[in-house]
């Protein structure tokens, strides 16, 4: 998984990296040549007393050295250009695909997994190939090529180098088989603490309304302690895997100087060639570890990137039809034609056998009782859901062959929880139309019952917005988010119970103003309030997933039983008589 993941989003890097591969394979062999020019200089030169030798191999170890040097900074530049365009690449991949989810998937994956995935795992991922380019490539070059070397110089010690070698895969190879599931589950406690801190934030009102600080603070706690432990775990195996890799490294290192003290002494190895031997060991043994330190990056990099592909592999519900269409011969038609949809999972439908028909300029209203599936229905006509069977037709036009930018030019949805972005009045209120005058923007809010609070906002228009509206109430964020829908110059404007916030006299007078100034417009109305809609050309009533009547308000106080129930609960009997 992690190496597909690699291969395909690292494509467009192949000249950086093969520059990459290049300085260090330099860097490289300019670190293994400087022993033995040093063991030269002891050998020749300090032995023999040649100072103008000792001065010349010098002086082409410091050349060396730039050269070294040099070689590092520049791999070091490619890599980072690369690794920091793959995760670039990937997070506005993720991005793209997410924005492409419905409510389906991302309720499957949820919010706070998502985040996580586009920046924690991406971030893994793209560390994973930095330090590969920096360390995984120097690391086989200098154990392969310091192992020759050695070899070459002093064969008769290469036995510690067989015996050295295989302990310290064994050490390094055990601690990483442990840590592999480690880290999976490390992901998934950080998905859970995103998920309860997100919640919380989100909920802090609720939290506080019910009391629930300290039973919050416990659930926070509990979630905190359980990646404390994964962590705790994952560190001792950290802790453990370092001071082993040094101990194998020092036992190693008296061993030469033991054996190869004697040996200098029998007259068998020179001392330069002794030392030369020393080095290439070390070499040998620090590519070893800066492998293993690679080999722990790699299982959680492989987790990161399985989730990633988790994303990226699955297919949004809501496809676009190849031969999709962009026109719309009925504007502000809408219809359902024996619609139902079922949840994922859910036993059965929250819709069923739904049709009716709304014509231009109508205004439908759709009642029920809480859960009767109001919300779900209206959510098809956009397609932000699917419908599991049946047809949604906008403008004549199936929603499922529309383009979904030309299927939304038609709509202005109003959604149950209005939400306002981090900016100021002018720019959320052009979400719903980019090129919106100013003096556009006022007539919206003036139907909208919203002119006169944002006057008295500090700036009018370019009032400042917190990101979710949290500094206006929920009745002005309501206004706000119908404006926003005014702006956009609909066919069919949708209101999913959008009135709920408002007083009955802002209710009343923003319908007065609204109904006449669109006129042409159909307006399907969600509402929760029986006094809202009484005026309304046809109304819905929904009754757990089915559609049981329709009718004006009239003909449906005699014909529906379930209509008048529910205008008895909210106007009493007098007004269903």
């Amino acid at each position: 998984m992690l190496t597909n993941l690699l291969r395909a989003y690292l494509r467009p890097y192949r000249t950086l990296l093969a520059g990459v591969l290049v300085l260090q394979v330099v860097q490289v062999m300019a670190s293994l040549y400087l022993p033995t020019l040093n063991a030269d200089i002891i050998d020749t030169g300090v032995a023999r007393g040649d100072t103008g030798y000792i001065w010349r191999i010098g002086a082409l170890m410091l050349g060396l050295s730039v050269l070294q040097g040099a070689c590092a900074v520049g791999a070091t530049w490619l890599a980072a250009r690369s690794a920091l365009g793959m995760g670039r690449d990937l997070r506005a991949l993720i991005f793209r695909r997410v924005g492409n989810f419905s409510e389906r998937e991302v309720s499957v994956f949820g919010a706070g997994s998502l985040i996580t995935r586009t920046t924690n795992d991406v971030q893994q991922v793209q560390m994973l190939v930095l330090m590969s380019c920096t360390m995984l490539v120097t690391a086989p070059l200098l154990a392969v090529g310091g192992v020759v070397m050695a070899v070459g110089r002093a064969p008769s010690l290469s036995w510690l180098i067989a015996v050295a070698v295989p302990v310290l895969l064994l050490v390094v190879g055990v601690t990483v088989r442990r840590m592999v599931p480690l880290f999976r589950s490390y992901q998934e406690r950080l998905d859970s603490i995103n998920r309860v801190l997100r919640e919380q934030l989100t909920g802090i009102r609720v939290v506080r309304a019910f009391v629930r600080e300290e039973a919050e603070t416990e659930r926070f706690e509990t979630a905190n302690q359980d990646i404390s432990r994964v962590g705790e775990i994952v560190g001792q195996l950290f802790v453990f895997l370092f001071p082993a890799t040094m101990l194998v490294l020092d036992v190693t290192m008296v061993g030469v100087i033991w054996f190869g003290g004697h040996q200098v002494d029998s007259g068998r190895v020179e001392v330069g060639t002794l030392v030369a031997f020393m080095t290439y060991l070390m070499q040998i043994l620090m590519g070893i570890v800066m492998a293993s330190f690679m080999t722990m990056m790699i299982p959680r990099a492989a987790v990161c990137a399985e989730r990633i592909d988790e994303v990226l592999d699955t297919d949004p519900s809501l496809t676009v039809a190849a031969n999709a269409v962009a026109d719309f011969p009925r504007p502000g038609e809408v219809e359902l034609r024996e619609v139902a949809f079922t949840y994922p999972g859910a036993e059965e439908p929250v819709l069923q056998g739904i049709s009716f028909t709304a014509r231009p300029g109508q205004t439908v209203a759709v009642v029920g009782s809480t859960g009767s599936g109001k919300t779900t229905l209206v959510n098809l006509i956009p397609r932000l859901l699917e419908a599991s069977a049946g047809e949604v037709l906008v403008g004549g036009t199936q929603v499922r062959r529309a383009e979904p930018e030309a299927l939304w030019a038609q709509l202005g949805l109003v959604p149950q929880k209005p939400f306002l972005f981090a900016g100021t009045v002018a720019s959320n209120l052009r979400l719903g139309r980019e090129d919106a005058s100013d003096d556009e923007l006022w007539d919206a809010l003036e139907l909208a019952q919203a002119r006169d609070f944002v006057t008295e906002m500090d700036g009018g228009l370019e009032a400042p917005i917190a990101q979710g509206g949290t500094n206006v109430s929920g009745g002005q964020r309501q206004r706000l988010a119908i404006a926003r829908a005014i702006v956009r110059r609909p066919a069919v404007l949708i209101f999913d119970d959008s009135f709920s916030a408002l007083d009955v006299a802002t209710d009343a007078s923003l319908r007065e103003a609204l109904w006449p100034a669109t006129a042409g417009v159909t307006k399907i109305v969600v509402a929760q309030r029986v006094s809202s809609i009484t005026d309304a050309d046809l109304i819905l009533v929904l009754d757990e997933g089915r559609l049981v009547a329709t009718g004006t308000h009239q003909t449906l106080l005699t014909a529906s039983e379930t209509y008048r129930e529910i205008v008895t609960s909210q106007l009493g009997s007098e007004a269903a008589a």
